[in-house]
Order: structure tokens, then sequence, then C-alpha cells
């Protein structure tokens, strides 16, 4: 079969190109873009630490010390990604994200503004500790207005241990920062070759490279050596930006976890800190024993801002379904777990919303 072909070809001229067309429809975007003699697009990497940045430490085992590698050296010791696109990089901070916090948000938040103003980048990618990863990328989420990518790369393993995945998710976020297709999909979240949306994500293992999921969705797509695959069209966000103070903090919001036997004590140390707001962490439906949900009912009456979670890890938080929350004063997360939850409710308060009905409509959208 092959002979017959080879055989009924017009020349070798058509051949070679039949080949050449060939080889580029299999070559990489960036290859691709190259071929067409179209400038690569401008990516600009803010580095913020995690365990990506990652050393190994003195002590015996496998310990490590988080943010130690600067995102340029991180991008310099990975082969080919320079043609992917053109790449800047920049450090925000040097902190495991255990340690993230609102000036960090805020300083990412000012220089993504800065570049996108001045038209410098198509992309952004921010390298990022795991633990508080989806914590940040909702954020970014809720106050940025745009539609370049905004992505979020991590690891699972420092930068100097035996089978590292750092440069493997560094590299997929760079394809997918860099791609036309992913434009106005807002922020997302990449690693172990698999992209996920900000509002869903949640970390879900302590230590498998397979630790993020989208429990109640599913990913948004998938990046690996030989594609980048979105499973849906991109759909502009209809929800309104959340503007930010002139400077952090952001307002205290504190999260109670509901356990057996649970008085009202942390409620009530919570509202004498000084929280402006509670999400509680509550069993199955959002649920807790009677004396924290009185203590929070209390605390509603006193102007603080409750909203009701779960600490289950999926699934959906209904309204007055086992607690009356209209009666009580209450909003529910819907589908954010606590730590989100906590971050828009933040926002919200930022933006002086917090009447429970307009809270509600806010986790809503």
């Amino acid at each position: 079969m092959t002979l017959h072909w080879l055989q009924s070809a017009r020349s070798a001229r058509s051949i070679i190109g039949l080949a050449a067309a060939l080889m580029i429809g299999l070559a990489s975007p960036a290859t691709a873009q190259q071929a067409s003699g179209t400038a690569l697009a401008r990516v600009l990497v803010l580095g913020t630490g995690g365990t990506i940045a990652g050393q190994a430490n003195a002590r015996a085992g496998n310990a490590y010390d988080s943010g130690k590698v600067s995102a340029a050296n991180l991008i310099a010791a990975i082969p080919g990604i320079d043609r992917l696109a053109q790449i800047s990089a920049e450090q925000i901070s040097s902190i495991g994200s255990q340690d993230m916090n609102d000036k960090v948000w805020f300083d990412l938040v000012k220089r993504i503004r800065a570049a996108i103003d001045n038209k410098e980048v198509d992309g952004v990618v921010i390298t990022h500790g795991t633990d508080t990863m989806e914590e940040t990328a909702f954020f970014l989420q809720n106050v940025l207005d745009t539609d370049i990518p905004v992505v979020l790369v991590g690891s699972m393993r420092p930068s100097t241990a035996i089978g590292a995945d750092g440069p493997a998710n560094l590299y997929d976020a760079m394809r997918v920062a860099s791609a036309p297709e992913s434009r106005g999909r807002g922020v997302l979240v990449v690693l172990n070759d698999t992209i996920h949306g900000a509002r869903w994500v949640q970390k879900t293992n302590t230590t498998s490279v397979q630790t993020f999921r989208s429990p109640d969705v599913g990913p948004v797509g998938y990046v690996d050596t030989g594609s980048l695959r979105f499973l849906q069209p991109a759909i502009p966000a209809k929800a309104a930006k959340l503007k930010l103070p002139d400077a952090p903090p952001l307002p205290r919001v504190d999260i109670i976890y509901s356990h057996a036997n649970m008085d009202a004590a942390e409620v009530e140390d919570a509202v004498k800190r000084g929280a402006k707001g509670i999400v509680l962490a509550g069993v199955g439906d959002g649920n807790s024993s009677k004396s924290a949900i009185d203590a929070l009912a209390a605390a509603a009456k006193q102007g603080v801002v409750v909203v009701r979670s779960t600490r289950v890890g999926s699934g959906y938080v209904n309204r007055n379904v086992e607690v009356e929350d209209d009666k009580l004063g209450f909003a529910v997360s819907l589908d954010l777990n606590p730590q989100k939850a906590r971050v828009l409710l933040e926002l919200l308060i930022a933006n002086g919303v917090t009447e429970p009905g307009a809270v509600q409509q806010a986790f809503a959208q």
C-alpha cells in the first residue's frame, strides 16, 4: 500500500509538501507559531515561593525549605520552555503558601493589573505553594477583570527531589497561559496534566501529585506534551468583580470547624477577637450543635456576617433545610468550601455587602 501511494504521488515536491504539512500538524503550538512567523505570546511569571521553589534541607529524610529558588531560575532549568513564549519573570514573595497573606495578594493584583493596563503581556503564570493555592486562585478570580489567561502552578515535590514534578507542571502552565484558546476562562490552576477552574478546584491529598481535583464538576481541561484540550467553550464570567481596599488587610473573617460535643466558646471567642464575618465549616449539610448555632445566631444579631459551609469536601450546602437560615440571618456557601467562602466573604464585607440576602446573592453568582 505504501509503494502504491508513493507511485501515485505527482512529484517528490508534493510528497515533501505533504510531509511538511503533517509535521506542522503534529508540532507543538509554539513550533507551529514559529513556522508561520507569528510572534510568540508574552507571558509574565510571578514567583511567590512554595514547594515548587523548594530546596532540600540539611535535616534528615525528605525535609525541604519552601520558596528558596527564584522564578527566573525555575524557568532557566526547563529545556525548551523558551520556545513556548517570550517569558519574563519577577519575584513577588518567597514564602511557603501556608504563610500566604493579604499583602502578597494585593501585590499580585497590583502587578497583574499594571501588566494588563500597559499591554505588556498575553498571559500570566503564578508559581505558588499548593497548600493555599485554591484560595489565591479564587481571590484573583473575584477581583481581576480580564480575559487574558492567569494560571497558577505549583508542585508536590521540591525542585531538588527525585522525580520533581515542578518542571513539567510549569512547562504545562506556560502552554496554557500562552494559548489563545485559554482566553476568557477566568483564573486557572494547572498541575499533573490537568486544568482546573478557580471556583471548583481543591487540594484533596497531603502528598499525592494528583492532589488537585474539582469534586463537584471535574476539570475544565487537560494539557500534556501532545495537546491542550478544554472540555467546553469559554464562557464569559457574569459575576461583577469586587473592588479591593486601597491597602491590606481585608476584614477579618474566621472559620469555625464544627465537631461532636461542640459548645459556643469558639464562636463567642471569634466575636470577641473582632471577626466581621464567620464561616461555619459545618458537619454534613453545614450544620452544627445547637449551642454553636445559637451562638452564631447571636453573632448575626450583633452584625457579624455568618455563612454556613461544610467540612465534608464536596457537595452543595442548601438553605433552610436543616437550619432556618431566613429566621437566623445566615447565608450559605452553596458549592464553596469553607476556605473559599472565607475569601469571598472578606471581599464582600470590604465592599460593604453585609446584609444576608445580598451576601447570599453574591455567593450564588
